[in-house]
């Protein structure tokens, strides 16, 4: 160990150092910028060992890139100032509902004042609102423990976790006994492992739902309960010991009378965050104010909140224990106060709670010693009375203060209450009674409807996509990373090609992450072509800017599909019907510095596993096209049938792509199926697009009306040329299918349709592209 003065973002960094993180990410913001250069700094010295640090394109793209490393195994620190967090925040909604692997911490360093923000948001509300904890420190030296403490509870609960210093204690400095060297903690041998849990539908995020409340409650139980984490919130007792010079009645005002001879406090100061060690110094100044005065402090009993989120409620009763006024104080929101006046009401304590609500805390700006130095005074002065404490003003308050005056213009108002749930006599205590759910068979039918997973659509380019990566993947050990749209239905068997999917744009970054925590692993993203436009773009240019090596796939099928096929930039048609050039997706990704840019049609099979496997065989950040209209933009072409004399049973067609139109008959015979049962093609669901045809060995797939044709000449009925190319692994044999962009003509809309056309026309003349 080597004691250093170190400025708090430094003893931050330097804890995280050594708690062995390995993936640091974040913006510069004040004032949290420290904590990223002070990692880099050392890393570049050769004094933390084996970690990756970057600035990222912005917040957003830091936390997806972290949550991609984290999914691996490896422990990150993300940092940013307040409001950088409101960019993070697509990706903190969704983080905490699909969980973390490795311990991931949230440095979010706020800006009371503000001296440097463009606002005063208070990171503990937005803990809230996300349900991840936050931790708050009141001093450099508190938050270097508290760093470390977080990083542990991220990985025993599998949820990111905040810390939240304010400007104060960033940039405060002090003494710190620091390891010299540090070493990451190494991703753990099977790095990231293949589960739903990582892909995040309706269906789970309801589940998670309750386990993020459960996981909540038994966090605030540590809180309150385990040692470690119970030093963040420490509560002691200042007692005023009867003097016996016949001020004992006077005494006995200011507290109730213990056995020892001591006075138990009824006034209690709750702070939270640098306000804690303001509070602590006002506290000491008073008291040698009043022993100089040749007096004594009315006894009180002070708490320090290190953990506002989620609230330790079992501390705060113990704390509230005998107390009659209460005083809260702390930057920026009235947080903890809102806790108190909620533990107050729940637990029907006649505790009046003091604040920034009714007028006895600053209501914006930072807290400083000599103001609540008088603050104390004036409460612990009133308060010992018996008398309101005078708040004193700085801006309009409610004097109310108990809420009574609310409560009789609502019973004026003659407007009759609604209770949120029925209360029923339970014995001798009230109980609330609650509707119990519906069970299966409650339906007005009597019955459950079966269960229909969402499904890629007939014919849906996606489907092809998806095959065509996997085929150029081979054995090769890869991570595919999804998005939110329809195309996260690759997840589904027999496609299996979607590993995770976080939030709109999130794929692209979370590769990126996957990259840097396990380089031996392929990192794809898959993004269709209105989320590239709506998030994608930052995280590709992070790719760019710090040369990861993942390959980006692009599904452009022309519309926004899974929201009703609106329009986006790339189509060139504006909601107003204007038509102009559409934004080109290569030439931005040109633009950017992307060098390798391979395009290709996903039904043309071999044609899309050659770009992939171009594209993927690149070192560093690479871009394949997969340009096809969704199949709702266009009409359905000449629907395919089996031929029953070749089918042989074998249910490639099925099991390679689970195209909904195909399906399976037991119970048909053929010369070469035997009675193992055909694959079968629902003509009112095929629309033609003939990437069966593509899968089958046997050359028994082809265009319906052909087979009819040859029923009645005697002809083969699939000799015949296509424009579909059969695999060269395949047996030889191809056939006819529309090409994708003859179906644009009846796309939704004609000004849609002419841009769909415009863009496929455009495709043709470059497909290939740059080589890589």
């Amino acid at each position: 160990m080597t004691k250093k003065l170190l400025m708090g973002n430094e003893a931050f960094a330097q804890s995280a150092l050594q708690a062995g993180v390995a993936v640091v990410a974040g913006y510069p913001g004040t004032p949290s910028s420290e904590v990223i250069e002070t990692v880099a700094k050392l890393r570049a010295a050769g004094k933390a060992e084996g970690v990756y640090v970057e600035w990222s394109t912005n917040e957003k793209c830091a936390l997806e890139l972290l949550a991609g490393a984290s999914y691996a195994g490896a422990r990150t620190l993300f940092t940013c100032k307040q409001v950088g967090l409101n960019v993070a925040s697509d990706a903190l909604m969704s983080l905490n509902y699909v969980g973390v692997k490795g311990g991931m911490v949230l440095f979010v360093a706020d800006d009371p004042g503000p001296i440097s923000s463009q606002t005063e948001q208070d990171t503990r509300r937005f803990a809230a609102f996300a349900k991840v904890p936050v931790l708050d420190p009141a001093t450099p030296e508190q938050g270097f423990s508290m760093m470390q403490a977080a990083f542990e509870l991220s990985e025993r609960f599998g949820t990111p976790v905040i810390v939240r210093p304010t400007t104060r204690v960033c940039h405060a400095s002090t003494f710190f006994d620091v390891e010299e060297t540090t070493r990451a903690l190494p991703v753990p041998p099977e790095g990231f492992q293949k589960d739903p849990r990582w892909v995040i539908f309706p269906k789970r995020a309801f589940q998670a739902h309750g386990e993020i409340n459960e996981r909540l409650r038994q966090i605030a139980e540590l809180f309150a309960t385990d040692p470690e984490l119970m030093a963040f919130n420490p509560m002691e007792d200042r007692p005023w010991a009867l003097s016996g010079d016949g001020d004992d009645d006077i005494s006995a005002a200011l507290g109730t009378t213990e056995a020892d001879g001591s006075l138990r406090p009824r006034m209690g100061i709750v702070a939270g965050g640098v306000s804690a060690a303001y509070a602590r110094e006002a506290l000491r100044m008073l008291e040698q104010q009043a022993v100089r005065a040749g007096r004594q402090l009315s006894p009180y009993r002070f708490w320090q909140v290190g953990t506002p989120y989620p609230f330790p409620s079992t501390l705060a009763d113990k704390f509230l224990e005998g107390l009659d006024r209460v005083l809260v104080l702390e930057e920026l929101d009235h947080v903890l106060e809102d806790a108190l006046l909620v533990r107050v009401g729940q637990t029907g304590r006649p505790v009046a709670v003091c604040g920034r609500l009714t007028g006895h805390a600053r209501d914006r700006g930072e807290n400083d010693v000599n103001d609540i130095a008088e603050r104390l005074a004036r409460f612990l002065s009133a308060g010992g009375a018996g008398e309101d404490a005078t708040p004193l003003q700085d801006g309009p308050v409610d004097r109310s203060g108990d809420g009574r005056a609310e409560a009789a213009d609502s019973a004026e108002s003659g407007l009759p209450s609604t209770p949120a749930i029925e209360v029923a006599e339970a014995g001798s205590s009230r109980a609330c009674v609650q509707t119990a759910p519906l069970k299966a068979g409650d339906g007005a039918c009597g019955f459950d409807p079966p269960v229909r997973p969402p499904v890629l659509c007939a014919g849906c380019p996606h489907r092809g996509s998806f095959f065509a990566v996997k085929r150029a993947l081979g054995k090769r050990d890869a991570v595919l990373c999804g998005d939110i749209g329809c195309y996260t239905l690759g997840n589904a068997q027999p496609l299996d090609a979607v590993d995770t999917c976080l939030c709109m744009g999130a794929g692209i970054t979370m590769a990126q992450g996957f990259a840097v925590a396990e380089p031996q692993k392929k990192a794809v993203a898959f993004v269709g072509d209105s989320t590239f436009f709506a998030s994608g773009l930052p995280g590709m240019v992070n790719a760019v800017y710090n040369n990861h090596d993942i390959t980006l796939v692009v599904l452009d099928n022309a519309t926004t599909a899974m929201t009703g096929s609106q329009p986006h930039p790339g189509t060139g048609v504006t909601l107003m019907g204007q038509r102009h050039d559409p934004v080109q997706i290569r030439r931005v990704l040109e633009a950017i510095g992307v060098s390798c840019i391979v395009e290709a049609n996903p039904l043309q099979l071999d044609e899309a596993a050659a770009a992939a496997r171009e594209a993927l065989e690149f070192p560093g950040p690479s871009a394949v096209l997969f340009v096809s209209p969704c199949i709702q933009l266009a009409p359905a072409g000449n629907p395919l049938a089996v031929d029953a004399e070749r089918c042989t049973g074998c249910k490639r067609c099925i099991m390679s792509i689970g195209c909904p139109a195909i399906g399976f008959d037991s119970e048909i015979a053929g010369a070469r199926s035997g009675k193992r049962g055909q694959a079968i093609v629902d003509e009112s669901l095929c629309t033609g697009c003939g990437l069966c045809v593509s899968l089958c060995p046997a050359d028994a797939l082809g265009p319906a009306t052909r087979l009819a044709d040859a029923a009645v000449t005697g002809a083969a009925p699939f000799e015949l040329q296509s424009q579909v190319p059969r695999s060269a692994s395949d047996a030889d044999g191809p056939f006819d299918a529309p090409s994708a962009s003859g179906r644009n003509s009846a796309a939704l809309g004609q000004a849609q349709a002419l841009a769909a056309a415009d863009r496929s026309e455009a495709s043709a003349s470059t497909k290939g592209g740059a080589p890589c």
